[in-house]
């Protein structure tokens, strides 16, 4: 994929270096460890110490065509998933039913099991501890900041002309990153598509045409262009609301009170994070903390009479500790963080945080509730109706309207459920992707590989041809693939250009919640949105991880 040396009248490289230096002077960077020689040192052995430096993320240097009727659907879906996951939370025999039991998500994946068996003893009194050991976190309110991905998946109407329709890939209840970020990408956007205008208006123009329709020409010349991107308005809002929901609950006492975000060692995706922190600062007067799960063992303390959750001081000086009103993740949402298993000092950071009165984003209930097993749960039948009573049929409905085919591999798989397991082991597989609980990009199965996973753990009765479901298969989802429009990009990593090609997009759209302890919803908004870019030939999507780039949506 060697690329163009222009587009339009200008010089691919001009393009690409003005990208590189709006990025440097927005923030649009992550971080990259290097060694340097340590001139501190009086040694000759040519010691070498860590330093951090900063590159261009990865990113596309245009915009994206989307259709614009279909970005505001996304939009108008977050404050009702919002609410669902917040509903899901709160009904502790849901997610047992769903995630536990013979035959389940638990006993195949062990990570799952953990978070489900804290849930049950902090949230539902079930453990040896007895129901007090969860007084405060039962008491607590909840902060979700959540973010939706989506995918346009084409479909063939009645006169055979393929249209798109708005499905969801999965929904992220946990770490749902990006969101600052992605407002400068779609200022970068923005601002190359009207500095060079002319210049790019045939390669935008192009793309429109391949997502609309070869016959699609814009209404008046009307060109909608890339949205303004709210996400470091409205997340930093929501926080906020929480902070002071916490505030008016609990009597102040002599500690600073603090948000703290969790976050993993050796971080690469910090500006994202900082500009979380930095907007909370300015905007609110918050300040924020950050620390790993790991540092979390010895600097945190919880007050067992009242449930406080503080960060000691560093000379242990009681008048100097921090006190948390409210515990932002961006770490815990994968084994890795948890290195030394299952009573590791990691676990019981987390069961610390969890157990205390600090407002959690997420708590476990709404951590458990952004699961492929639960998502896979909601499309059945009569599910969402669980969640929403009567006079919600039109909400019930567009969510509804918004899943994929989600199929179970475990002990509850129905028959349509299996009838979908053998179209993908009779030549289907490319109409499927088999999904673990993971979160972070790169665990998904697909084509020969899916094949492969699925026969490793299925048999068949020669007699009766049934398939008898192997019960590591119980980790796992298949979901029906989604095939959304191709179109070209360049796409630029580590301010390089990777290449220009055929590309598809997903898009995430950041929703907030905060409700309190007994259900009353305070605060419930569409908070912004993430456009992901990469390569048609490649199945996985995560930008951190390696696969994905971050764009914006050009709407038309």
């Amino acid at each position: 994929m060697s690329p163009p040396s222009t587009i339009g009248d200008i010089p691919l490289k001009q393009l690409a270096n003005h990208a590189n230096s709006y990025a440097a002077a927005h923030g649009l960077q992550v971080e990259k460890r290097i060694q340097i020689d340590d001139s501190s040192s009086n040694s000759s052995s040519g010691e070498k110490k860590e330093a951090s430096t900063y590159q261009c993320a990865p990113i596309s240097l245009l915009p994206n065509a989307f259709p614009a009727t279909e970005f505001e659907r996304a939009k108008s879906l977050a404050s009702n998933f919002n609410e669902l996951v917040d509903r899901i939370s709160r009904d502790g025999d849901f997610l047992q039913s769903t995630l536990g039991g013979p035959g389940g998500v638990t006993d195949a994946d062990p990570y799952t099991r953990k978070l489900l068996q804290l849930y049950n003893e902090i949230y539902c009194g079930k453990g040896v501890n007895g129901e007090e050991w969860g007084k405060f976190a039962r008491e607590a309110d909840c902060l979700g900041v959540q973010r939706s991905d989506y995918m346009l998946n084409s479909k063939k109407d009645e006169q055979d002309k393929i249209y798109y329709e708005l499905k969801q890939v999965e929904l992220n209840t946990i770490a749902s990153s990006f969101a600052g970020l992605s407002v400068n990408v779609a200022g970068l956007h923005r601002h190359l598509t009207q500095r060079f205008k002319n210049e790019v208006a045939d390669f935008i123009e192009s793309n429109e045409r391949a997502v609309m329709g070869q016959d699609y020409v814009r209404s008046d010349g009307e060109d909608k262009g890339v949205p303004i991107n709210p996400a470091l308005t409205c997340i930093p809002r929501a926080m906020n609301v929480a902070y002071d929901q916490y505030q008016n609950r609990f009597e102040k006492s002599n500690s600073d009170r603090v948000i703290l975000f969790v976050v993993q060692e050796g971080e690469t995706n910090t500006v994202d994070q900082r500009f979380l922190e930095f907007n909370l600062w300015e905007r609110h007067s918050i300040p924020v903390v950050r620390m790993s799960l790991t540092a979390a063992h010895t600097r945190l303390e919880l007050d067992e009479s009242t449930g406080t959750l503080y960060i000691k001081s560093n000379d242990g000086n009681e008048d100097k500790r921090q006190e948390v009103s409210v515990v932002y993740f961006r770490a815990g949402y994968s084994p890795a963080d948890y290195p030394d298993g299952d009573d590791g000092i990691e676990w019981l950071s987390r069961e610390k945080i969890e157990r205390s009165r600090a407002t959690k984003c997420p708590c476990l209930g709404y951590h458990l509730a952004g699961t492929k097993k639960v998502q896979q749960e909601l499309a059945r039948p009569g599910t969402l109706e669980r969640f929403f009573g009567e006079g919600r049929e039109a909400d019930v409905e567009s969510l509804r309207g918004a899943f994929a085919g989600l199929y179970s591999l475990g002990s509850d798989a129905t028959p349509g459920d299996i009838d979908a397991l053998r179209d993908a082991l009779s030549g289907g597989e490319g109409r499927y992707v088999l999904k673990p609980q993971r979160e972070g990009g790169g665990y998904n199965f697909y084509g020969d590989n899916l094949v492969k996973k699925v026969r490793e753990n299925v048999m068949e009765d020669p007699s009766t041809k049934e398939l008898k479901l192997g019960s590591e298969l119980a980790e796992f989802i298949l979901m029906e693939r989604l095939f959304p429009p191709q179109q070209k990009s360049i796409l630029l990593r580590a301010g390089l250009i990777e290449g220009i090609g055929e590309t598809i997009s997903e898009l995430g759209c950041f929703g907030t919640i905060v409700s309190t302890n007994d259900g009353n919803v305070l605060h419930n908004e569409y908070a912004g949105f993430l456009l992901r870019t990469k390569f048609s030939g490649v199945d996985e999507g995560g930008v951190a991880s390696g696969f994905a780039t971050l764009s914006s949506p050009s709407l038309c």
